[in-house]
């Protein structure tokens, strides 16, 4: 099993999960054409995809779902909280799922999905796995949750949030109202949160921690390794970060 990053921020997410024939794309938050565009450059086609599974109804999560889902009759995974008709247009193949289910399979890939805390209708993230292999996601939660916990350990491969610096979000930009909501409980990790998180994992066994959702105005590349470094050297040689405009290249879960 392996997978890409096609770009993650708050202008686009997608990720690529694949295994023995099977290719599932993680949240389609960019227009469909662009969506082509990126599978183009790891030599992907659209037409080959299994599924379409979704996070939660954010623009950025969302965007591209229906269009791709009928273009390629893709069936789409997607939380009864989340779907809404007008958020996604009519879907050629609905699966309905709530975000506390039991792990299911999609061709050669075993999904667990479960619950985060997120401003959003009913928020899910996943946990992928073939073998002894697990790729665990978590992206979009305002906090940690022993649940949590529990789902990631263990995991062989981890796309983790680091979304802002909370000093620079303080003093960035983004009105009170907009710190509150992304600094919030419900809003996204911030670097010391997620790099607690690490601490608390059992770690040994991770191939890849590969950085997500990193704000562009409320963070920097730097200060979300020292983060992680500063704490747990060890993880220099399996540390990557994604990029919001840029395909990152293929990692082995």
């Amino acid at each position: 099993m392996r997978f890409a990053s096609l770009g993650s921020g708050s202008r686009g997410n997608a990720t690529l999960i694949e295994a023995d024939g099977t290719r599932l794309l993680l949240d389609c938050g960019f227009p469909a054409r662009e969506v082509e565009r990126r599978l183009g450059l790891i030599d992907v086609a659209p037409a080959s995809l299994d599924a379409i599974l979704v996070t939660h109804e954010h623009q950025d999560h969302i965007r591209g779902v229906g269009p791709l889902a009928r273009r390629y009759a893709l069936p789409v995974w997607i939380t009864h909280g989340t779907y809404r008709k007008d958020r996604c247009g009519d879907l050629p193949d609905l699966r309905l799922i709530h975000n506390h289910d039991e792990p299911f399979d999609i061709g050669s890939i075993t999904v667990q999905p479960y619950p985060v805390p997120h401003d959003a209708r009913e928020p899910v993230q996943y946990v992928f796995s073939q073998s002894e292999r697990t790729l665990g996601v978590l992206t979009d939660t305002g906090m940690i949750t022993p649940h949590i916990q529990e789902v990631l350990s263990g995991i062989t491969s981890l796309l983790l949030e680091f979304n802002h610096d909370e000093l620079m979000l303080l003093r960035g930009p983004y009105p009170p109202s907009l710190q509150r909501r992304v600094g919030g409980r419900l809003g996204h990790l911030n670097n010391d949160q997620a790099a607690t998180l690490l601490e608390q994992l059992d770690h040994e066994r991770l191939r890849h921690l590969v950085v997500a959702h990193v704000s562009e105005k409320n963070n920097h590349p730097d200060k979300v390794r020292e983060s992680i470094l500063s704490r747990l050297p060890e993880l220099a040689s399996r540390l990557t970060l994604t990029s919001q405009s840029e395909v990152s290249p293929w990692f082995e879960v």
